[in-house]
């Protein structure tokens, strides 16, 4: 990886996460309610019966009243599990029992079904530290979704979930950086 892409990419992380750290409990909450309604329309939009969604972070846009709502409608919900060589499992959990995966994040607990099981989403939901209006998406550096991503021969469409300030003009890209089709934000769904 060039040197100065990896510095860049840290500095905006550094930023986000500065960013995120300082909002408050009001801003929050309105940004999860836009989140869950435009997630919603999405979903009912695309008409997804089965969809991949995370569990956010506790600085990440809320997912959980997201997920709540699908799994109430019948909606299929897979979760991310990470996996020690760098790939995503998946489990549709159980109970929402939740564990700290290996990088801090949370993760359902259940039964894993394989990395293969992603194939079978209409619809696919993934975190991000930013995007760009091209669709350039900045993760948080682990890679494990551009992995899973970039190995899918037949990919849904996926859209990031960020809060408003995180739609970037442009980002640095590297070869490996899977872009994505649109961007959930508390305000609107863009498509790239």
């Amino acid at each position: 990886m060039p040197e100065d892409l990896d510095v860049e990419k840290r500095i905006i992380r550094a930023e986000l996460r500065e960013r995120r750290k300082n909002m408050s409990a009001l801003e929050r909450e309105q940004a999860t309610a836009g989140i869950t309604s435009n997630l919603q329309d999405l979903v009912t939009r695309s008409e997804a019966g089965s969809i991949s969604a995370y569990l956010s972070m506790p600085d990440e846009p809320n997912t959980r009243p997201f997920v709540n709502w699908a799994e109430e409608r019948g909606i299929r919900v897979l979760f991310p599990v990470s996996r020690e060589d760098g790939l995503l499992d998946w489990t549709v959990g159980e109970e929402h029992e939740e564990v700290e995966g290996p990088v801090g994040a949370p993760e359902a607990v259940g039964e894993l079904l394989g990395p293969m099981a992603i194939n079978d989403v209409d619809l696919i939901i993934v975190p991000a530290a930013a995007i760009d209006r091209t669709g350039v998406r900045l993760g948080w550096g682990r890679g494990y979704f551009d992995k899973t991503l970039g190995s899918m021969e037949k990919c849904p469409p996926v859209y990031a979930v960020v809060f408003d300030g995180e739609l970037l003009e442009s980002l640095p890209q590297e070869i490996h950086d899977q872009p994505v089709n649109g961007v959930v934000t508390p305000t609107r769904v863009f498509e790239f």
